[in-house]
């Protein structure tokens, strides 16, 4: 009940409390002094106990003396005097401890550096750079393109991405002193659970180039929105989180805004001539957008139940992560057995790219570990716009009239999931 009071009110009672006990402790002191041990307070009489009844309430500490022969020791007259002073003098160092604390919190936040604050600003930060690294990515690799090819090994790209991520967190896990609890950690049933979500993406990486063949880009750029509807129906139903109507309400304009931008937004050169071309999705297409779609909600799902349920700092689980994603990357990388050199065509673009993304992976681990995967639902939609930006910046690109619907979808969405 306590806990429901405002902090002005709790501090109040706080104060009261402590002058109250202040008061006790000078009578018991000045009755133990005067050798008559007639003790103050009495809650509520018991015939049970035919000696001596203790009760505690609100801090306070009662006694009630019903018998008066075994009284006359002295030996026991200052045992029991000396137990509850030690009582009360323990009482009221913890209420004045829970006043000081009370005090400092409020001047916290009337001066408003209370810690969630600092931590919201930080927390904002971390998705707005997130944001802007996950909607860089395509310009950035459009970049890198000549003759309208990536001269660079995809493949041996996402094997030093993952490498990245392993070393930063090896520094990050010597940093922080955590490492005799790695030596604890390190056994077959807590590092197996990240080969999966390590496999699923290895799988959803190789998947996308297959389903190429399939369907046109513009289609897959549509079609991949629905994805942000599977890791939430799969968020919802394995991790047991109950979304309200207006926050499904609010995934729904995601989607609608992800599909309209991949479809009306960005066009090369006059916006007429992006009107040529229509969607092509076959068959085949449709069941490998469904595959990708499950696989690419699993993963996420199944990566932030085992960030959360292991009671392991965030480095060491991005170590056994990032492990296993090493050596299934440079496994597939070895069996695609391509015909370019590991480093064949890199540039400096090339590792601005495998920081970028390094960067991106990291972070986003601290955002399942810390938030949800909703969250990063958001961030890659919201990337969507840096990304049009970027393209129209860069790549030259043309901004349809159309382009502000989605910005304005996102935002929507954005109020009403996190209203």
């Amino acid at each position: 009940m306590a806990e429901d009071k405002d902090p002005v009110t709790r501090l109040k009672d706080l104060a009261q409390l402590r002058d109250q006990l202040e008061e006790i402790q000078r009578k018991v002191e000045t009755e133990v002094q005067a050798g008559v041990p007639q003790f103050f307070i009495q809650e509520e009489a018991s015939e049970a106990v035919p000696f001596i009844l203790c009760t505690q309430f609100e801090g306070n500490i009662g006694v009630e003396l019903t018998g008066s022969s075994i009284l006359a020791s002295p030996f026991l007259k200052g045992f029991l005097a000396g137990y509850v002073v030690s009582r009360l003098r323990s009482s009221a160092i913890l209420g004045s401890i829970e006043i000081n604390k009370e005090i400092v919190r409020m001047i916290a936040v009337k001066d408003g550096y209370s810690k969630p604050r600092l931590q919201r600003i930080r927390w904002l930060l971390l998705l707005l750079f997130l944001v802007f690294i996950y909607g860089s990515h395509a310009p950035l690799i459009s970049l890198t393109k000549i003759d309208g090819q990536v001269p660079f090994s995809a493949s041996s790209c996402v094997v030093l991405i993952e490498l990245t991520k392993l070393l930063f967190s090896v520094a990050s896990l010597l940093a922080s002193g955590h490492w005799s609890t790695l030596k604890k950690s390190v056994s077959i049933l807590n590092m197996a659970p990240y080969s999966i979500p390590a496999a699923l993406y290895t799988f959803n990486n190789n998947l996308v180039v297959f389903m190429q063949s399939y369907m046109d880009p513009s289609s897959f750029q549509v079609l991949s929105n629905l994805k942000i509807l599977s890791t939430a129906l799969l968020y919802s139903s394995c991790l047991g989180r109950h979304l309200h109507g207006r926050q499904w309400l609010a995934l729904g304009l995601l989607v609608a805004a992800g599909i309209f931008h991949s479809a009306f937004s960005l066009s090369w050169g006059a916006p007429d001539e992006s009107s040529s071309g229509g969607l092509h999705v076959s068959s085949w297409g449709f069941l490998c957008m469904f595959l990708y779609c499950l696989v690419s909600g699993l993963a996420a799902v199944y990566t932030e139940h085992v960030l959360k349920t292991q009671c392991l700092p965030l480095s060491i689980q991005n170590l056994f992560l990032y492990a296993f994603g090493v050596g299934i990357n440079l496994g597939s990388h070895l069996w695609s057995g391509g015909q370019q050199g590991f480093f064949e065509g890199y540039s400096e673009l090339v590792w601005i790219i495998i920081a970028g993304q390094a960067a991106n992976g990291l972070l986003m681990s601290v955002v399942m570990k810390h938030g949800t995967g909703i969250t990063r639902l958001f961030v890659i939609s919201s990337a969507m716009l840096v990304n049009a930006v970027l393209s129209w910046g860069l790549l030259g690109l043309q901004l349809t009239p159309y382009f502000l619907f989605p910005v304005v979808l996102i935002g929507v969405a954005v109020y009403l999931y996190y209203s």
